[in-house]
């Protein structure tokens, strides 16, 4: 009796929905890639191009929203978790924040003169600064497979380098400062902070990084942007519209944060992957960036180079042995995989063989797959050459976007914990 009681009491129970991780994916994939193209849209000339004061006003845009985030939800709980002190502030915030300030200036300079599709492709050496500058730190021992590994992969970003047409040598040292600056940053966050147990989210970071930022920003630009900033800028611009991409940015850090807590790593670093060629696919096609085979080639090098350091040789066979797995299983219980196995079969029960995804689905994953795929690889070809800008700069703007010269976005304003 009394388990049938408890029975109809944990029937009675309501069934709570959890969100799928997909939509964290998916997500933080449209944040990430919509603030990247939304500033590059936004730094065009004649629009709005002072990367380090737009910068600056993400920062502060931040600053508070962070403040009342932590007053009024739950979302920045971790921050109680963080013993700072004054010494604490001092030793670390500030030292670290001065790096990631001069990251997100060199990050965001750079996309006055490289093309955003270049910039990933570049961006895919970044492991590579922060390994080395591991071992000259000595957090991590040098060793001969993570020094193949690295040598890979910087062959892949060479030849893109070479591959590419509108290069900038200004630009690409502006890149390689951002990447150094990050890596160096990355470091120091393992050294002074993870060493002592403190332990931040990319919220909780920005939260204690973001004011450090924004003061250091605003020094950088009032030297180099202000003296030739006018207020009319600012108006032509548009007040909601500089606010609606501070929230964009701002919503990326959340979405970072929602990411991290439901998913593992592994999910992270294919996600991450896939985001950047979503981007490269994104910008070739709205901005007609010309993409040579040679950087074809070499991005696809050093992708192949950052998926073996990101993941390791065992795991990608455990990976590869699941999807093969998986994509057999899905078609051996497909209704024609069945229908022809049931044919040939000797029970003549004429059932067919359940538990495989629909076929409208399957159709349109592999339909989805291969469009996105063709349309990655042939726009660089489509687009190659072309030039609607009108002269003046290495990547053409479309007339619909308004026109304009070679601006690119603002690196997303993420702390990593």
């Amino acid at each position: 009796m009394a388990d049938d009681i408890e029975t109809q009491v944990e029937k009675a129970q309501p069934v709570t929905r959890s969100i799928h991780p997909v939509f964290y994916i998916a997500s933080w994939i449209f944040f990430s890639n919509i603030t990247i193209l939304f500033n590059k849209w936004l730094l065009a000339p004649h629009r709005f191009s002072y990367p380090t004061i737009l910068t600056c006003w993400h920062l502060i845009f931040a600053t508070f929203a962070t403040q009342v985030l932590a007053r009024t939800t739950t979302l920045l709980d971790g921050r109680k978790s963080v013993k700072m002190t004054g010494r604490l502030y001092l030793r670390a915030i500030v030292p670290i924040g001065f790096l990631f300030s001069g990251s997100l200036v060199c990050s965001n300079m750079v996309y006055l003169y490289l093309s955003v599709a270049f910039i990933q492709m570049l961006k895919a050496a970044a492991p590579v600064a922060v390994l080395l500058t591991a071992w000259v730190w000595g957090v991590e021992q040098p060793s001969q497979s993570r020094l193949i590994n690295v040598l890979f992969i910087v062959f892949g970003v060479g030849l893109a380098s070479f591959g590419e047409i509108a290069f900038s040598l200004t630009g690409f040292l502006f890149q390689l400062g951002g990447i150094v600056f990050e890596a160096m940053r990355l470091i120091m966050i393992q050294v002074l902070l993870k060493g002592d147990g403190q332990k931040m989210d990319p919220l909780v970071s920005l939260y204690y990084f973001a004011p450090v930022c924004a003061s250091m920003n605003f020094a950088v630009a009032l030297f180099t942007e202000f003296p030739s900033f006018h207020i009319a800028d600012l108006y032509n611009t548009g007040l909601w519209c500089l606010l609606l991409n501070a929230v964009v940015a701002f919503m990326l850090n959340i979405s970072s944060v929602c990411l991290i807590g439901r998913t593992s790593g592994l999910v992270m670093t294919l996600t991450g992957i896939l985001k950047n060629i979503l981007l490269v696919g994104a910008s070739v096609m709205i901005w007609q960036t010309s993409i040579t085979p040679l950087q074809f080639l070499g991005y696809a090098i050093a992708l192949a180079g950052l998926v073996y350091y990101s993941l390791g040789r065992d795991q990608i066979v455990e990976i590869a042995t699941q999807l093969w797995t998986f994509l057999r299983g899905v078609w051996e219980n497909s209704p024609a995989y069945s229908s022809v196995s049931s044919s040939s079969s000797d029970e003549g029960n004429g059932q067919q063989q359940g538990g495989g995804l629909p076929s409208a689905i399957r159709r349109a994953l592999l339909m989805g797959l291969g469009v996105m795929v063709v349309v990655i690889m042939a726009a660089g070809y489509i687009y190659s050459g072309a030039d609607l800008s009108g002269g003046g700069g290495a990547v053409g703007v479309p007339r619909a976007l308004g026109g304009g010269g070679d601006a690119s976005s603002v690196k997303p304003v993420q702390v990593a914990s």
